[in-house]
């Protein structure tokens, strides 16, 4: 260990202490915690677990993936929108997701806004909030914000449009699990890939 923000796991990897030893927490902040994702369809289903993780640990919605891709069609917006108040009474019966049933109803209002969009809409209005210049890792975890002004842009854009389950802290969440931001902190190798 180097300290309380960069953990070195059993491999000899110096990862953000947040992934600790899990195997599939420590594979997710090796492959997708911060790496550039596009497409209506992932950022869709990015955008909803974000949502589900509301108030949760994300490792929570992490291991429940599988499941929430099995019972939400694969996030296919066109299906999703599709859904029905059976689909929602199936969905809160599912042991396997969390069975809020705002946030079941929110994705599919979501995904119906979704698939009202042209194709690829989804994915250069979201990156439109990317920061312009990305910034040094940070040093450590208490330099890494819960929102910034582009979440809270992004954030009200979405509502506008009638999106829900889409606050600054949430959508900070998904840009930087989205890669749109990268807050790999100094000394993980992450962080070290970027600045050498």
């Amino acid at each position: 260990m180097t300290g309380v923000d960069v953990l070195i796991g059993a491999d000899g990897v110096s990862r953000c202490a947040w992934a600790g030893d899990d195997g599939e927490y420590q594979r997710y902040h090796d492959e997708e915690w911060g790496t550039p994702l596009h497409g209506d369809r992932a950022l869709f289903e990015k955008m909803s677990l974000e949502g589900f993780q509301a108030g949760l640990s994300w490792i929570t919605i992490l291991r429940k993936r599988p499941r929430f891709r099995e019972v939400f069609a694969g996030f296919e917006p066109g299906i999703v929108s599709a859904f029905t108040d059976d689909d929602v009474e199936r969905l809160m019966g599912d042991a396997g997701i969390i069975r809020n049933r705002a946030k079941i109803l929110a994705t599919i209002s979501n995904a119906r806004l979704v698939d009202a969009l042209e194709p690829g809409e989804l994915d250069s209005f979201l990156w439109g909030f990317a920061p312009q210049h990305p910034r040094t890792p940070p040093a450590s975890f208490a330099d890494v914000p819960a929102t910034t002004p582009e979440s809270t842009a992004m954030s009200k854009a979405l509502r506008k449009r009638g999106f829900r389950f889409v606050g600054p802290t949430t959508m900070y969440a998904l840009m930087q699990s989205g890669g749109m931001v990268d807050d790999h902190v100094a000394g993980c190798w992450r962080a070290a890939e970027r600045v050498d």
